[in-house]
C-alpha cells in the first residue's frame, strides 16, 4: 500500500512539473512597433489594465482609448493559412497561447470579439440615416436642463 502511495506522489508530482519543464510557451510576435507596456509588466498586469478600462468605460462613459482590448487585437491578432484573423476557439489565438499554458480561463470573448474588426473600405463619413425633411420639421431633442 506505501508502494502504491508513493508511485502516485511521484506521478502527480511529475504532472505538476511538467509544464514548467517545458518551458514558457512561445508567444506570437505582435504586429506593432510598441506595446503599452514592457512584455514582463504586461504578462503581470494586462489583467488589471484591462479591468481598469472596462470600468472607465462603464461607469465613465470613456469609450475611444488607444489601450482597449480593440486594439491589442488589432496589434496581436494571429491569422489561420488562408490569412484570416483566428478566433478564440482556436489554440493558437494569442490570449490562448499563454492563458492554456496557466491553466487560466479567458472569459473576455464570452462578450466581446475575439478577431479584430475588419478595415472599413472606405474613409467616407456616414450618410445620415434621417431624410432631410424629417430634420426640418421637428426640431433638436435637447437635454433636460440644457440651454
Amino acid at each position: 500500500m506505501r508502494l502504491l502511495a508513493a508511485f502516485l506522489l511521484v506521478l502527480t508530482l511529475g504532472v505538476a512539473a511538467a509544464p514548467s519543464l517545458a518551458g514558457p510557451p512561445e508567444v506570437p510576435k505582435a504586429k506593432g512597433e510598441k506595446c503599452l507596456a514592457e512584455p514582463a509588466d504586461m504578462r503581470r498586469n494586462h489583467m488589471s489594465m484591462l479591468l481598469h478600462r472596462r470600468d472607465a468605460t462603464m461607469h465613465q462613459g470613456v469609450r475611444a482609448s488607444a489601450n482597449g482590448l480593440k486594439a491589442c487585437l488589432d496589434c496581436h491578432a494571429v491569422s489561420n493559412a488562408e490569412g484570416q484573423p483566428v478566433g478564440i476557439d482556436n489554440d493558437k489565438h494569442f490570449c490562448r497561447v499563454c492563458h492554456d499554458y496557466a491553466a487560466v480561463q479567458v472569459d473576455c470573448f464570452d462578450c466581446h470579439n475575439s478577431r479584430p474588426e475588419a478595415k472599413k473600405a472606405s474613409s467616407e463619413p456616414v450618410a445620415d440615416v434621417m431624410p432631410p425633411e424629417a430634420t426640418e420639421s421637428q426640431p433638436a431633442v435637447q437635454p433636460e436642463g440644457a440651454k
